[in-house]
């Protein structure tokens, strides 16, 4: 039979993920020459050989591709016949009008695992061991086609050895682009003030008795520093918290294994699935009884906890067992609290030192900052609370090809996003935008994002917020460049995301549950308790919660007990309410000039928010009258709702208004029955999804629409999505919800990009 040339193109994320290996392997194996390389489009390859050995071929490497590849196009074409006398891989070509999507950072790998702590391995205990199946990405990528020279790791020339493992076709490093050694590659030392303790091996012992000892350790990680410290010592805990400025917020925590993590938290299978996976996120976990005195220390408004197992060679050897060291570790980002997670030595020097006793360093730059993303399980699905390390920049297939458009997000939480073609490029968790160091890591990451996917957006779109430093950027971007701008209304994004990363294929409308803590409505008050019939290209907003007023506005979501009065009084309940704890947390002064407010307008903005509507009743029934965190209340709401509670308060429905009067008047009642406050927080939760469902009916019965959409910071409340999803099935909807893109503001971006391309008719079959 004659041999035969076919070319074949595989397009996705098929680069730093070992894709050339298997080829170059499968090729050897079916007696085939030919080459293998990496191009801008992804990988290419020409084979030369028998049809029934190329057929095969392409049949192992389409049903066996790498584990960590994601294949989004397949192409085979004829080829001109032409023999060649090897299989080789060769030169990367790079044609700068492609592009292809970026592998994120990879979780080691157990085989690496093993040769970490075997000490015949050259490798024994090198903290930064890796191959083709694990290791650094795109903390690491300044370019593309992804090889060594673009990478960071390009300072780092290889040693004989590692040349030969890197150039040997059976080796499992072979074309690994960080593969290092202790001879060639980058090292670590720990370093207190200006004086260095201990280089290479002997920096780890000495680190770990510092934490042992009680002592705040600022370690430089894969995509930024963390803050470390033993999380069973209150000392520690404590004094992070004041020199972080960070009071109540909950700590990520980190173990070596399985095994300790289950000592403090309950771990399903699915939840094991997600902690051992590629990824490795830090994962919300319910208590067991010896998790609730950790949880008093390092996550004190919850029932969760969030652990993460160690995903690099240096988490590992510094985490090993060991009776003399801790077994949990608090291991939270690396910053200020509000600022950017840090990325260079002498930056977290100068920014952490006065947080930071020591700090343990390594000289392999950091090209890209970003941090732990964080997750949880909902009906088997992953549920995101924050997207960021191990699946950024993984693209959001979208339902048709578009054209190139950039979408700045939020405020909160911020990500922004970027189309090409058939890809959504969701970046990684920038955070909140209220200063000029993350507004200046936004900046800068648009520019990598742009530079390594090759888009130059054509149009912008942008939040309602008139000053969202997100929206400001985008207004003052399109006006410089002379760029389209469309600007989207912040619950609409909500839904259009939860729509796109659904696979919503078409501008059908569908019900919307947009719940959440601000959004700026086209009525320009603040919106966040908004039933919707929404499509991509528009909604109409047919129920919400009705407007309450915010005096002060960023006053009152600060001290709630502002809101719990400002509530009662609108709704004319405040005498039957005297004595409950709002009343007796503000004096007198302050309540006369919060009901003066009230009552002329002054400085009182109007809102339909679900997420102050926690928090006024929270404030209500005597838990936080003050925050120090986003949510915290609504956390700690959560938190106390006993279970087994099945009965509800109920809402009524006006026209297009959800009045709140019954609502509180029912909580009243019960707090002067003095029903426990676990039984009014479950009816208070049961009451939410009751909403939910009746509303969704109600719109059903005006629409035909059985499809319901559930969106919104609000639905990071686990209790409610969890019940509210069985709900609607039982009522014979179809629900969707996040589980690519998180619930919260973190997801605005890809609905916003969603949102312009089909109102301006961008989007293409």
């Amino acid at each position: 039979m004659s041999k035969i040339n076919k070319r074949v193109l595989v397009e996705g994320i098929v680069q730093g993920v070992g894709f050339r290996p298997t080829v170059y392997s499968y090729a050897q194996r079916h007696a085939l020459t030919g080459w293998v390389l990496n191009s801008a489009h992804g990988v290419e390859i020409e084979l030369h050989g028998e049809p029934d050995a190329v057929d095969t071929f392409i049949c192992d490497l389409q049903e066996k591709p790498p584990h960590m590849a994601q294949i989004h196009s397949f192409q085979v074409t004829d080829a001109p016949t032409h023999p060649f006398e090897t299989f080789e891989i060769i030169e990367s070509f790079d044609d700068p009008a492609d592009f292809m999507p970026v592998s994120p950072d990879l979780n080691v790998c157990p085989d690496c695992l093993g040769e970490l702590f075997e000490p015949s391995d050259r490798r024994y205990r090198y903290p930064f061991i890796n191959c083709t199946n694990c290791g650094p990405r795109f903390s690491i990528v300044k370019r593309i086609p992804y090889d060594r020279p673009n990478t960071s790791m390009a300072e780092f020339p290889l040693c004989p050895d590692c040349f030969g493992e890197y150039h040997n076709p059976s080796d499992r490093r072979f074309h690994a682009q960080p593969v290092a050694c202790p001879v060639c590659g980058p090292h670590i030392w720990l370093q207190v003030g200006d004086k260095i303790e201990a280089e290479r091996e002997t920096a780890i012992p000495s680190a770990r008795q510092m934490l042992a000892d009680g002592k705040i350790m600022a370690l430089k990680g894969l995509g930024g520093f963390h803050l470390a410290c033993d999380a069973h010592n209150n000392k520690a805990v404590a004094e992070l918290r004041l020199r972080k400025r960070r009071s109540g917020k909950p700590f990520a925590l980190m173990s070596f294994d399985l095994e300790t993590i289950r000592q403090f938290a309950e771990v399903s299978a699915e939840e094991e699935e997600l902690l051992r996976s590629t990824q490795a996120p830090v994962v919300v976990l319910d208590l067991t009884e010896r998790g609730r005195a950790l949880a008093a220390i390092v996550a004190p408004d919850q029932n969760t906890l969030g652990f993460m197992l160690p995903y690099t060679p240096l988490h590992y050897i510094l985490l090993e067992k060991s009776d003399n060291y801790p077994e949990v570790l608090v291991m939270t980002s690396g910053n200020l609290s509000e600022e950017p997670i840090v990325t260079e030595n002498e930056n977290a020097l100068t920014r952490l030192g006065k947080i930071a006793d020591a700090f343990l360093l390594h000289d392999r730059p950091i090209e890209t900052r970003i941090d732990d993303s964080v997750l949880t399980k909902i009906h088997d699905l992953p549920y995101f609370i924050r997207r960021a390390r191990g699946y950024a920049p993984l693209p959001i297939p979208l339902p048709m090809k578009a054209s190139t458009v950039l979408a700045t997000g939020t405020h909160l939480k911020n990500t922004f996003a970027l189309s090409r073609d058939h890809y959504a490029f969701l970046s990684h968790h920038i955070g909140d935008l209220e200063n000029q160091e993350t507004l200046i890591a936004f900046e800068k990451a648009i520019v990598h994002y742009q530079e390594i996917f090759r888009i130059k957006p054509g149009m912008i779109a942008a939040d309602l917020h008139p000053d969202y430093l997100a929206t400001r950027y985008a207004q003052q971007r399109a006006v410089r460049e002379n760029l389209p701008l469309v600007m989207v209304q912040h619950h609409h994004a909500h839904i259009s995301a939860c729509l796109a990363e659904n696979g919503w294929k078409n501008d059908e409308p569908v019900i919307g549950l947009a719940f959440d803590g601000t959004g700026y409505g086209s009525d320009s008050a603040i919106w966040g308790g908004e039933i919707l019939v929404a499509h991509y290209s528009g909604f109409e907003r047919r129920y919400h919660l009705e407007y309450a007023p915010l005096p002060g506005g960023d006053v009152s979501i600060r001290k709630p007990a502002r809101l719990a009065l400002a509530y009662l009084q609108k709704f004319g309940l405040l005498h039957l309410a005297e004595g409950l704890a709002p009343f007796n947390y503000l004096d007198e002064i302050e309540q006369q000039v919060l009901f003066n407010q009230v009552n002329t307008g002054f400085n009182t903005p109007q809102t339909s928010s679900m997420g102050r509507l926690f928090d006024a009743i929270a404030a209500l029934i005597g838990l936080y009258q003050e925050i120090s965190y986003e949510a915290q209340n609504a956390i700690k709401l959560e938190s106390i709702a006993d279970p087994d509670v099945e009965s509800s308060y109920q809402f009524a429905i006006e026209g297009s208004q959800i009045l709140l009067e019954p609502l509180f008047a029912q909580i009243i009642s019960d707090l002067k029955a003095n029903v426990s406050l676990a039984t009014i927080s479950a009816r208070f939760h049961n009451a939410v999804v009751n909403l939910g469902v009746q509303a969704a009916q109600r719109l059903r019965a005006e629409t035909s629409l059985n499809t319901v959409a559930i969106s919104g910071g609000v639905w990071q409340n686990r209790r409610l999505i969890n019940n509210i999803i069985p709900r609607l099935k039982l009522a014979g909807f179809v629900p969707l919800w996040h589980h690519q893109v998180p619930t919260n503001d973190g997801g605005v971006a890809l609905g916003q990009l969603l949102t312009a391309l089909y109102q301006t008719g961008l989007m293409k079959e």
